[in-house]
């Protein structure tokens, strides 16, 4: 019996925490943290493969606890003349000083020429690869000084963009079963370097449209035109399959996990496939009744992880982000009463001005509001130019932003000191600071932070798209676009906390010490001799502090 992939340290709390593994026979996964009692548990099987969450207790609170893996009594992690530190399963208390590191968007490919190069040198360059470039500085310094938590906000996976190796297996075929998704996920994983980071700081992930399909649920048209390809069927249900087993069981609690019949029928059947592929099946053709959304707590602050793809309302002139009880449960849940509240959603919900007018002017026109004709154009125009963020969704961009606001002003519990929105998905970093009316009585400071990819940059020429959608200029043309279609403007204004955005492969930090905050942002760069391992450089810091608030004049 062998690790077939992991362990990942996933959900982690003030004295217990969830390791996930993946084995390559049916057995018994065993934890074994230093200066705690062991923790067991039976692996479980679908679609013939095999897994275990070991949900281990009575650890340490706010201290780095080494730990083994064993299989049936063997110890199989760490590895032999690892050249890493041992892996440590890291707990916190509310009082804990944190440091969460946040991204998205990473492709699976080698570290080397031409996916080293620079998309504009190489088509297929994909530069250097900010997690590990994390992974590799880590390494160097005390379990201390790691983050206490991991959040991968989407496209953990790429389904239409594999690694070279899997795509000479499916020899030109799309990726379309379950057997298809091992392998993107052990692509993505498995790799020595990123495997120790997951295994030693605790994730939380959602998944975005990548984890399926480019555009994944970007209209009703969208879903009509995929589901009359012969692979689709398959191929989403599988990536519901896959992503509950990878990403989602490990999301939840183990108190939320104990509530999951599905997970209970999971760990006690012989083999539970059919039981996960109708839960697959009714994901895909329900949006209710199907909750990928979680909530967690690390440290000072609350993450309620929203998914914005899964759940959306798609029907012309009703589209949203979520059903209405998805968003009951998001009302319930973004609250106040912590020191930092942190709303996770994949897609950013406060973007640059020409693309928040042109996305909120696409939505009304593709519902309608010009006629036939430019209906069809609009619809075009938002599969090709993506436009399917917050603000192409205005009735849910609205009702988030009042939600903030009453959080915000003390509506829902104390006010938090900071509300910091964490999204990707846009392949460029910014950090904006959003302002309320006066007489709000907005006491939190609000805030945007936006971190994209981790490995998938931008060329030259999207990188100048991008940065015209930042410009004043064109805000003012295609908020007068917006305007003469009928759209409002919001009750909220926003400006960035720097020059202009990154577009590196880059990761951000959030340092979090009681009712203080800092938002860091370090980028990827090549070996400086062009061999060896990429270096982690930081470009830019800024406390989030409520003294930063401005208000919407």
């Amino acid at each position: 019996m062998k690790l077939a992939l992991g362990p990942l340290l996933r959900h982690a709390g003030e004295n217990e925490a969830t390791v996930w593994v993946q084995t390559d026979a049916p057995g018994e996964v065993e934890v074994r943290p230093e200066g705690a009692p062991a923790a067991r548990e039976r692996t479980f099987t679908v679609e013939g493969h095999h897994y275990a969450l070991v949900r281990v207790t009575g650890l340490p609170v706010d201290t780095p606890a080494p730990y083994t893996v064993a299989l049936d009594g063997e110890v199989v992690w760490p590895e032999p003349d690892s050249e890493f530190p041992p892996s440590v399963l890291r707990t916190h208390s509310r009082e804990t000083a944190v440091k969460i590191v946040f991204g998205s968007c990473r492709v699976a490919a080698p570290h080397e020429p031409p996916y080293t190069l620079r998309k504009d040198e190489d088509p297929r360059g994909r530069e250097v690869d900010a997690l590990r470039g994390l992974a590799l500085r880590m390494r160097h310094e005390p379990p201390e000084s790691w983050p206490h938590a991991l959040v991968m906000l989407g496209d953990q996976v790429y389904a239409d963009e594999v690694h070279p190796h899997i795509q000479d297996q499916l020899e030109g075929d799309e990726v379309s079963d379950y057997d298809d998704y091992v392998e993107l996920y052990k692509a993505s994983w498995g790799e020595p370097v990123i495997r120790w980071l997951l295994s030693t700081v605790p994730s939380a992930m959602i998944f975005d449209d990548h984890d399926v399909h480019d555009d994944w649920n970007t209209s009703i048209e969208w879903v009509q035109e995929m589901r009359q390809k012969d692979w689709w069927r398959k191929r989403v249900v599988a990536a519901f399959e896959s992503y509950l087993i990878y990403q989602h069981l490990g999301n939840l609690s183990p108190s939320e996990r104990d509530e999951f019949e599905l997970y209970e029928q999971l760990r006690t059947a012989p083999d539970a496939t059919e039981r996960l592929r109708a839960f697959a099946r009714q994901a895909d053709e329900e949006v209710k009744g199907t909750r990928w959304s979680y909530c967690r707590d690390i440290g000072p602050a609350r993450l309620v992880m929203i998914d914005s793809r899964a759940g959306r309302v798609l029907d012309p002139g009703q589209r949203s982000m979520v059903d209405q009880e998805e968003w009951r449960w998001i009302e319930e849940h973004a609250c106040g009463d912590v020191d930092h509240l942190l709303i996770g959603t994949s897609l950013p919900l406060i973007m640059g001005p020409a693309m928040h007018w042109l996305e909120a002017w696409n939505e009304v026109t593709a519902d309608g509001a010009w006629g036939r004709l430019v209906k069809k154009v609009a619809e075009k125009l938002r599969q090709e130019l993506d436009l399917e963020h917050w603000p192409a969704f205005q009735e849910s961009f609205r009702r988030m932003c009042a939600l903030v606001r009453e959080v915000g002003a003390g509506n829902r519990g104390t006010a938090p000191s900071t509300i910091c929105v964490l999204s990707g998905d846009v392949h460029h970093a910014y950090l904006a600071e959003v302002g309320f009316p006066a007489g709000a009585g907005v006491e939190s400071a609000v805030w945007q932070a936006v971190c994209s990819p981790f490995r998938n940059p931008l060329d030259t020429n999207e990188r100048r798209v991008i940065l015209a959608a930042w410009t004043r200029t064109m805000g003012r043309l295609t908020r007068a676009l917006a305007h003469r279609a009928g759209v409002r403007d919001p009750d909220v204004r926003w400006r960035l906390a720097h020059d202009k955005p990154w577009f590196n492969n880059q990761v951000a930090w959030l340092e979090l010490d009681g009712r203080r905050a800092r938002f860091v942002l370090q980028r990827a760069l090549p070996p400086e001799d062009g061999e060896g391992e990429p270096r982690m450089e930081r470009v830019f810091e800024r406390s989030i502090e409520p003294n930063a608030v401005f208000a919407r004049a």
